[in-house]
């Protein structure tokens, strides 16, 4: 069973594929063993992603476990996981449009077993380790962008740099900061994070610490759903991941994921092309 649709990898491995810097072969005598092709390591990372399984589990007589982490980290260096999201992302806004009106952040905390940078005491998991994300998404639920950081750092201390990639998406699509609204919940409800807000011209619908707030009022649901289609994940479930610079590359590859989804579905109903899935149900 493949890990991901054909209609969602494929052009997926595609745009990865495009973003890779061209590579040298400085071996002086050109005798050695032939580099194992591009797109069997990145199917077999898209497969540790949902997964969830260890390296040696993938790793088979086409691909070793050492290869995998090898070129992952190859192209963490390149910078090309945060590449293939912002050139998902901005296919989106080009063919569909991201609805910036209405945003949503909130942190979304997982299991970290391993350890490791983004790793603290899990509040809500009896102070085991744990990994927390400052989730961004548009209107409709896409995802934006997602920071990691441990389990045990408050929200508020997250948005500054979440309001960050925020303020530079607007920048780069020409859309009014005045005109878009923030939505969070009563974990951002702080005086820090309204002056944060307001500094970059954003308007706030924060809900009342000590007040019932149901996450059906409102736009809050979004986030939540975001957070739901990000968890289906088992890397990101269940981080085994020590380093900072691997959690975020596999975070913007489930991003990208979601994304091109969220894309497909979206241009079911208003393009019709060769390869168009049957129905716009894709899981």
């Amino acid at each position: 069973m493949p890990a991901v649709p054909s209609c969602i990898l494929d052009p997926l491995r595609e745009e990865f594929l495009a973003l890779l810097p061209p590579r040298v072969d400085r071996h002086p005598l050109g005798c050695h063993r032939r580099r194992i092709d591009d797109r069997i390591v990145f199917d077999k990372l898209v497969e540790a992603l949902v997964f969830g399984c260890g390296y040696e589990r993938l790793g088979d007589a086409c691909c070793s476990a050492t290869t995998l982490r090898r070129r992952r980290d190859e192209w963490i260096a390149a910078g090309v996981f945060d590449a293939l999201r912002r050139s998902v992302l901005a296919a989106y806004e080009r063919l569909i449009g991201l609805d910036l009106t209405d945003v949503c952040v909130d942190g979304c905390i997982t299991k970290a077993p391993g350890g490791g940078e983004c790793a603290g005491r899990s509040p809500v998991d009896r102070g085991k380790s744990g990994l927390k994300r400052s989730q961004l998404a548009d209107g409709a639920g896409v995802p934006i962008t997602a920071l990691p950081a441990p389990a045990n750092t408050r929200d508020h201390v997250l948005l500054p740099a979440t309001l960050d990639v925020l303020t530079d998406l607007l920048t780069e699509v020409g859309a009014a900061a005045e005109r878009t609204t923030v939505h969070l919940d009563a974990g951002y409800d702080y005086r820090p994070c309204r002056i944060e807000l307001a500094a970059r011209g954003l308007r706030a619908r924060i809900a009342r610490r000590g007040h019932p707030a149901p996450v059906q009022v409102g736009q809050r649901w979004v986030i939540e759903r975001t957070n739901a289609w990000l968890n289906g994940f088992g890397r990101i479930r269940r981080c085994t991941e020590r380093r900072r610079s691997c959690i975020e590359a596999y975070l913007a590859l489930a991003t990208a994921i979601v994304t091109i989804r969220a894309l497909l579905r979206a241009a079911w109903y208003r393009y019709r092309w060769d390869t168009r899935p049957q129905s716009p149900q894709i899981r």
